[in-house]
């Protein structure tokens, strides 16, 4: 016994050898007085966050695991005897081809009423609580199907679990409670009680604000996993190209290698920003369940998250940009290096917003990251660099994914601060000695050279506060559509059961519901 944090799991995970490896562990731990470890085999240990693969049905489960867990010298069918077995001592004959699923909200009421008259409704029809037991553990033991084998063999003539449900609602339904239940409800609903005016006790907006982005902030900074590893890996990845492209130069060669320098940045280090989805669905959660609190609105949340977010990505954008720009050789002034950590910006702000509209839709770790994956390999794909702009093909590729993806804006933005203004050797005898850089960015990157370099970075900061407003839009709208699915499913699972004993009722509001 203890509280929270004092050790009580660390204990649990050292007996069972489960410990970290960043965890040093002191002492012996002794079986009937002899030192071993308790192998497999020799215990069971089921941790406090279990998990299940949800996809499966009970049976497949327990299938799967018996399975894994029994030995070689067993034959399939002895396991699949243990199996069956096993189920049945859990109480899951009736739903081992059920699919084990997430959290489901299904259930008919039993006794709703006063908490002291629900030991007397239960005696009443058939199912007295026995002598020094907890009312509460005989609620549940008499309508849970999970005990069905010890209920027969008691003293109420062996009733089967389901026909006591179906006993009780009855009862219940024609009871005096029942209608006195029913008569308050329809007196507060004829009551006018005028409309509730709320003071507001919460932090105001601007409040509500500013605490956010500190506290994202904090958590951010200190969280190693959420921009510090990043960083880290976009040095060694900014490294990695100072080396293979050293000192490009100006030879005709050199036009494709900076292409390619500049087409790994904009696409391949911005990418790798998915790397963050992971916190961006534990801020999801957090957000979700003080959103329910009422603790403040999604556009304090949202902007929290933008402004908390900048000063990493700026770090994240300044040190390994300069490692991969200048020993590259490309265009020293401090403009144009300028220009190049703002474009990096801009995309890296772009994948973040992205992987959080992602994660405000699929919450799922590994679904969002393929999503996320997917839609950026799409866009890379219809930038305008693997294929130039003039052949892509028309559907999709053109109108409208080349138009829609920050790609084709990044390329084309830094296409233009590299080369204007440079000259290159050509490659063939005949005509002009040297090859202007506009006429590469015309010809050879298929640049649209109507508009400068900053109406591209325009465009890109555009986009980034378009998509910081969509997914303002989609959490509110999710928030909203909510409410309506949870009605729609309440709708449809009348007819079946659910059980919950509610222990802190109070005595004029006790409830009962009856749990599959």
């Amino acid at each position: 016994m203890g509280p929270s944090g004092c050790g009580k799991s660390t204990l649990l995970d050292g007996l069972a050898g489960r410990l970290g490896s960043n965890t040093r562990q002191l002492g012996e731990i002794l079986i009937n007085g002899h030192k071993q470890k308790l192998a497999f085999g020799a215990s069971a240990y089921v941790t406090q966050d279990d998990t299940l693969m949800t996809t499966l049905t009970v049976r497949e489960a327990v299938y799967y695991s018996a399975q894994l867990q029994l030995p070689d010298s067993m034959s399939m069918s002895e396991k699949k005897e243990r199996a069956e077995m096993t189920i049945k001592e859990m109480g899951l004959q009736d739903a081992m081809n059920t699919r084990i699923g997430g959290w489901g909200a299904k259930g008919r009421t039993v006794y709703f009423g006063p908490a002291s008259e629900a030991t007397e409704f239960f005696a009443l029809n058939g199912f007295p609580c026995p002598t020094l037991q907890n009312p509460s553990d005989h609620f549940l033991k008499t309508i849970n199907k999970d005990f069905e084998k010890d209920l027969e063999k008691g003293s109420d003539g062996g009733i089967p679990t389901e026909e006591a449900i179906e006993s009780l609602k009855k009862s219940y339904k024609s009871s005096e409670t029942y209608q006195q239940v029913q008569r308050q409800v329809a007196e507060i609903c004829k009551q006018d009680c005028g409309t509730l005016e709320m003071k507001r006790s919460h932090a105001g907006f601007v409040t509500q604000c500013l605490v956010l982005t500190k506290r994202s902030f904090v958590n951010m900074f200190r969280d190693l996993g959420y921009y510090w590893l990043r960083l880290a890996i976009y040095v060694a990845l900014a490294i990695g190209l100072a080396s293979v492209f050293y000192d490009v130069g100006y030879s005709y060669g050199s036009i494709q290698a900076r292409g390619s320098l500049i087409m790994f940045v904009s696409s391949f280090l911005t990418f790798m920003a998915i790397g963050g989805f992971p916190s961006f669905v534990e801020d999801m959660k957090i957000f979700e369940r003080e959103r329910l609190n009422g603790h403040y609105g999604t556009g304090s949340f949202v902007i929290g998250n933008t402004f908390s977010a900048l000063p990493f990505l700026l770090v994240i954008s300044l040190i390994p940009g300069a490692i991969a720009y200048y020993p590259t050789g490309l265009q020293r002034e401090a403009e144009h290096f300028l220009y190049f950590v703002a474009v990096l910006f801009a995309c890296m702000m772009l994948v973040e917003s992205l992987m959080m509209i992602v994660a405000s839709m699929v919450p799922n770790f590994l679904m969002g990251i393929i999503t996320g994956a997917g839609i950026q390999g799409l866009m890379i794909l219809g930038g305008g660099f693997f294929r130039y702009p003039n052949d892509l093909p028309k559907p999709f590729w053109r109108y409208p994914l080349y138009y829609i993806a920050f790609h084709k804006y990044a390329y084309q933005g830094l296409f233009k601060n590299e080369f204007e203004g440079l000259t290159f050797p050509r490659d063939n005898a005949g005509g002009p000695k040297n090859l202007r850089g506009e006429e590469i960015l015309r010809d050879t990157w298929q640049a649209e050279m109507s508009y400068s370099k900053w109406v591209d970075l325009a465009i890109l900061l555009g986009m980034v506060a378009l998509y910081r407003i969509l997914f303002l839009v989609i959490t509110k709208t999710i928030e909203n559509v909510k409410p309506i699915v949870a009605s729609f499913m309440s709708a449809r699972s009348k007819q079946t059961a659910q059980v919950i004993v509610n222990p802190f009722t109070t005595p004029t509001h006790g409830g009962i519901i009856q749990q599959s």
